[in-house]
């Protein structure tokens, strides 16, 4: 069992843009003085360059294009409705935004990873959660310590406690829960996804500890991360709204590994906090700036791992 695996899901964008729907309780998002098409451009630059640059240390990036039909400006962000896991398991998720819940696209993902020798034995699909404005936005909502079988999770208007704690025992994870906010315009808010202020890697966690209000909830998380072996890698919540907590290990070729982070969260850090990560592997940051200031979400957010076991 690893915690991260070294082949990936990305979703090549058609019509990325800010999206309305989301911007309600995703205060990472920030309009840019551009016109629609400028915007998709710029973003689908970025995409390429980024997938250039994990293909180039060894990460096999599995590209599916978005369709024109129906609009979906988040498609862009496919790690908040589908996972795959190393039982042979996929689970499908129930989103907050109606125009994000267009983006599952299973035919097309199942038919491409069918093509690629990938094995599926069992769907879970909480979809129907949304019938009830119930929501679990994958792993956005959803942080796994794959290897100590423990679940992370900031409950927000998008990651109900319930569904969470159904989740975990589907997956026989044990869950911690409790509420991450950050500060808007004076007031403590809930963060809406849990990967935007913790990345747990293999032997250390990066986290915004000062999101955590509540002292025994600090006390909690804290705990578990350092009973399970992980070193803590504290960041501020000036870096928090920078992208640094939005980070994801994988791997390269071979036992390779690496943090990958967007050039926005990168800069923010101090040079100890960078040495305290390349201690455990180097970091790869693309320039992704027109997705992550429209979207709200930054580099985590736009990689679904697979871990499913391949037909030998």
């Amino acid at each position: 069992m690893k915690q991260y695996t070294n082949t990936i899901l990305m979703i090549e964008p058609v019509s990325f843009g800010f999206n309305e729907q989301t911007a309600v309780n995703n205060y990472f998002q920030n309009r840019l003085d551009k016109d629609s098409n400028s915007i998709q451009q710029n973003a689908l630059n970025e995409f390429r360059r980024m997938v250039t640059e994990l293909r180039e240390n060894g990460v096999n990036v599995l590209v599916l294009q978005d369709t024109p039909n129906p609009h979906t400006p988040d498609s862009i962000f496919p790690n908040n409705w589908i996972s795959f896991h190393e039982d042979k398991t996929v689970a499908v998720y129930p989103m907050f935004a109606q125009n994000r819940r267009e983006e599952r696209r299973e035919e097309d993902v199942f038919q491409m990873l069918e093509e690629k020798g990938f094995l599926v034995d069992e769907i879970i699909d909480y979809t129907s959660a949304e019938e009830e404005d119930i929501f679990l936005e994958g792993t956005g909502s959803i942080i796994l310590d794959r290897v100590n079988k423990i679940a992370y999770a900031a409950i927000s208007p998008r990651t109900d406690e319930e569904l969470f704690i159904e989740f975990c025992e589907d997956f026989e994870y044990t869950p911690v829960t409790f509420t991450a906010y950050q500060t808007v315009g004076g007031e403590r808010k809930p963060i809406y996804h849990t990967n935007v202020m913790m990345c747990v890697a293999d032997d250390y966690a990066v986290i915004c500890l000062n999101t955590l209000d509540d002292k025994q909830e600090l006390k909690t998380v804290t705990e578990a991360l350092v009973n399970s072996g992980k070193e803590i890698i504290d960041i501020t919540e000036e870096q928090m709204n920078k992208f640094a907590g939005n980070m994801l290990q994988i791997g390269g070729m071979g036992e390779s590994k690496f943090l990958v982070m967007s050039k926005t969260a990168y800069d923010s850090l101090s040079s100890e906090q960078i040495k305290a990560i390349e201690k455990y592997n180097p970091i790869i940051a693309p320039d992704i700036h027109t997705i992550e200031t429209l979207g709200g979400g930054s580099v985590r957010c736009m990689i679904a791992e697979v871990f499913l076991p391949k037909d030998k």
